[in-house]
């Protein structure tokens, strides 16, 4: 049976592929069944990844999660109806964050719109703050020459790069919303489509804005930072105040203890420029000192809105150091102040060396210190620095928008390890489906690692569903570590804590429950382990078994 849907999805999932596209995240449908078709036979034929989820919004997230580690677009596919609007939480995320994402949205055809018809709503515009783009496209097989979906995959792949300057959005990545409406019959016939895989256009290189020396200077790495900002901190010989998700916590210039250096007069208030990478959130500090009107802001712009909280910041998508010698005394100072406030939890964590010596005495102390450590229950710090030390370069680590994260920010050291985190708008839906994005990009092509996600466990609760993978896809390496205090710790910080009752804070904010980790694993098919010492958390972490593991942490609220 001829269906010129089905023809108009061949040819999309090949211009996909020709143009970048190696993963397509699909939730099941009857509108989308064309296109569906299409990218099934495409991964048959080894052209595409393919990634099979009941729920939109886990779809969603795990797409942003494969385009957040290859760097290249991720499409997300789904039917029309709610399945639709299940994809805002991952779009906005991906808008904020920079991410490339295309949204492939099956609809109805114009005249089955506002009309009552089944599952139509209103998908044109839907998700219209938060995209770089969006087309609704012509039907196919209107016979008036306006069917035509070619050249859409192409466009839609070039603006989610930012690479198209015309848009004037260059270097700025995002997602793009293809809407696709179809007629009767939904498939057919797969047509004889070549399918010839290509590469996502590179970000054009941006003229990069030249910082001249002179002003006393700090470089913050916020979320999404990456190595440049590093770079950036080495080539000035300026410090450099790296939160733990920014992915540049590492080098000679890291700065220790910030929150309490940029408060500090001496140090915080002679500061006199600013270079901000990524998006700082995780400190009131480096926000309120972002604020200032005496400091001179610069924000290199990789996505989502400008960075201006003191309403005369400049933003460009590159910067430069000007040639000269460093401030060696600015520098200097900040890390003479940092040295002293370098957390050293090693003291804390078992001594391998000394319980696998020779020497009887230095063996009976450590067996003594390890059964200190083994009745010391663990706490935050020590969950934080297990994950931090046992993952390296070749792993991946996820940090979930819960109370873990500041822990984690406030007491780890530098180290070179690639970190992930939904920082855009900080919100914790969606994390464990992301981080297994995450990793089935990171283990792609058989490569080595493990990706590990620390979250609590009302973050955990809520993305649930993206436990649930298909037996019949490739299981990626993934370690879930629930830091599990039984509610919503995280609330304590805020002055809600201090104002409300005990009773009305846990019920509207601590939200406590008594939910069974142990048997959600098991329903969907993962390892299961609860944890009480440090040296089975070593173990566990140090030593997965493959596959995917649920490592539960009891923590006292």
């Amino acid at each position: 049976m001829e269906s010129p849907a089905m023809d108009a999805a061949a040819s999309l999932v090949a211009e996909l592929i020709g143009n970048g596209v190696r993963d397509l995240v699909l939730s099941p449908g009857s509108r989308s069944q064309a296109l569906a078709l299409a990218a099934v036979r495409a991964a048959d034929d080894g052209r595409l990844r393919l990634h099979v989820r009941i729920d939109e919004r886990v779809a969603g997230f795990t797409a942003l999660g494969l385009a957040r580690e290859t760097g290249v677009p991720a499409a997300v596919l789904c039917t029309s109806g709610t399945a639709v609007a299940n994809l805002l939480p991952a779009t906005m995320e991906a808008f904020h964050s920079g991410v490339p994402l295309l949204l492939l949205t099956a609809d109805r055809p114009p005249e089955l719109r506002g009309v009552g018809a089944n599952q139509a709503t209103i998908q044109p515009g839907m998700f219209a703050a938060w995209v770089r783009e969006q087309i609704d496209a012509p039907v196919p097989g209107r016979g008036d020459g306006d069917g035509d979906w070619s050249g859409l995959a192409a466009h839609a792949v070039e603006i989610a790069m930012g690479a198209d300057a015309a848009h004037g959005l260059p270097g700025v990545a995002g997602p793009v919303h293809l809407n696709l409406p179809s007629r009767e019959p939904l498939s057919g016939a797969h047509p004889t489509v070549g399918i010839t895989a290509g590469e996502a256009p590179r970000r054009p290189p941006a003229e990069p804005l030249v910082l001249e020396r002179g002003p006393r200077t700090v470089v913050i790495a916020g979320a999404d930072a990456g190595p440049d900002a590093e770079e950036l901190a080495h080539a000035g010989s300026w410090p450099l105040i790296a939160e733990i998700v920014s992915g540049a916590r590492f080098g000679r210039q890291v700065v220790h203890g910030y929150r309490e250096l940029l408060s500090d007069a001496e140090l915080g208030g002679r500061i006199e420029r600013a270079v901000v990478f990524g998006h700082p959130t995780l400190s009131r500090e480096v926000v309120r000192m972002l604020g200032r009107a005496d400091i001179e802001v610069i924000a290199v712009r990789r996505g989502g809105e400008d960075l201006d909280l003191n309403g005369r910041t400049t933003a460009t998508a590159a910067v430069a150091v000007a040639p000269g010698a460093g401030d060696r005394e600015w520098l200097g100072v900040w890390l003479a102040a940092s040295a002293g406030r370098a957390v050293d939890l090693s003291e804390r964590a078992p001594d391998q060396e000394g319980l696998a010596s020779a020497d009887p005495g230095a063996r009976r102390e450590a067996v003594a210190a390890e059964l200190a450590a083994v009745r010391r229950p663990l706490d935050r710090e020590l969950l934080v620095d297990a994950v931090w030390r046992a993952t390296w370069p070749h792993d991946r680590l996820m940090f979930g928008s819960s109370r873990l994260v500041r822990v984690a920010d406030a007491v780890l050291g530098g180290k070179k390890v690639p970190v992930h985190a939904n920082r855009g708008l900080a919100g914790i839906d969606g994390t464990i489906a992301t981080a297994t994005g995450i990793a089935l990009g990171s283990q792609a092509g058989g490569a080595p690692g493990v990706t590990r996600v620390l979250l609590g466990d009302l973050a955990f609760l809520h993305d649930a569903g993206a436990l649930l993978l298909p037996p019949d896809e490739d299981e990626p390496r993934l370690q879930v570590i629930v830091g599990n205090d039984g509610g919503g710790t995280i609330f304590d910080g805020l002055e809600v804590a201090a104002t409300a009752d005990r009773a009305d804070l846990d019920r509207a904010f601590y939200t406590p429950h008594t939910v069974r980790l142990e048997h959600l694993a098991l329903a969907y098919g993962w390892e299961y382990q609860r944890i009480t010492t440090r040296t089975a958390l070593d173990q566990a972490l140090t030593t997965p078994a493959g596959g995917r593991q649920l490592i539960e942490v009891p923590l006292a609220r």
